[in-house]
């Protein structure tokens, strides 16, 4: 005999979580089970009124009684129409709204980014203004280097110049020292030499003297 399966005791949705949870858990028992899904519901399209209306009767007191139920729903027909296109200029308004609102906002966005952007436009052009102050103002310092360096050289050459002048005039003034110092040993020379010669010709003539007197003596 099969076996008896414990019943289930039915479970009471308290909450929203707990009928989600329950309806997911029926899915997931089959999961090869397909799910058909229901199709949008179509726009309500506006009803017809009828082109031409016969045996036009009122609820008075002279109606037959079948007709009365005919103007009856005619006029619910009627009324179902005129609240439906009463509906349908509402939902036009709404619409109307809605994309009026949309376009304000996208206009008020567009007014904020604009001004966003220029006042980011802004800051960016007086950072390119410091920006291109900074770099004149370097390379006006850089200029000023150069032409104090370009002094400076300058100034040291002319000094450079003043004391090769300088020590070129002093060393012509030491050559001419020099060559007069020379022309002086050169004379003192030459004295000394001709001093020698006088002194060597009184010698020779004494000598010459002393022979002639030793001759004639014998």
């Amino acid at each position: 005999m099969p076996e008896n399966k414990e019943e289930e005791k039915p479970v009471v949705a308290k909450t929203a979580i707990d009928l989600q949870r329950l309806k997911l858990q029926k899915l997931m028992k089959n999961p090869e089970k397909p799910i058909i899904l229901p199709e949008r519901s179509k726009a309500k399209s506006t009803p017809t009124v009828p082109e031409f209306v016969r045996n036009v009767m009122g609820s008075s007191a002279g109606a037959g009684s079948g007709e009365f139920h005919v103007y009856r729903h005619l006029r619910r027909k009627e009324y179902a129409r005129q609240k439906f296109i009463q509906e349908k200029g509402h939902k036009e308004l709404l619409d109307a709204e809605y994309h009026r609102k949309i376009e304000e906002n996208k206009r008020i966005a567009e007014e904020i980014t604009a001004k966003k952007r220029a006042k980011r436009l802004k800051k960016k052009q007086k950072w390119k203004q410091k920006k291109h102050i900074k770099i004149t103002n370097v390379e006006h310092h850089c200029k000023n280097e150069n032409s104090n360096s370009d002094e400076e050289n300058s100034d040291e050459q002319e000094t450079n110049n003043k004391n090769d002048n300088k020590f070129g005039s002093i060393s012509n003034t030491e050559l001419e020292d020099t060559l007069r110092l020379k022309d002086l040993h050169e004379n003192q020379s030459d004295q000394t030499n001709s001093l020698v010669n006088i002194n060597n010709n009184e010698a020779n003539n004494t000598e010459n003297i002393s022979v002639n007197i030793n001759n004639s003596v014998s």
